[in-house]
């Protein structure tokens, strides 16, 4: 596993049900095309797994 994973929201939350909106706030994504640096770990893996079709992964 990578130390590091780059988070991108590629879609809008908008529409979609609120668990899948709150998971992307606590990835610490609020605007479209912004892109945060998260820990890989398996918490951080399993919320993107939630919402894949929300976001684009790069793993450093």
């Amino acid at each position: 596993m990578a130390n590091k994973l780059q988070i991108t929201l590629t879609r809008s939350v908008i529409g979609r049900p609120q668990d899948q909106r709150e998971t992307v706030k606590a990835l610490g994504l609020r605007k479209m095309h912004q892109t945060v640096e998260q820990q890989d770990n398996a918490a951080i893996r399993g919320m993107i797994n939630k919402v894949a079709h929300l976001v684009t992964v790069k793993e450093q």
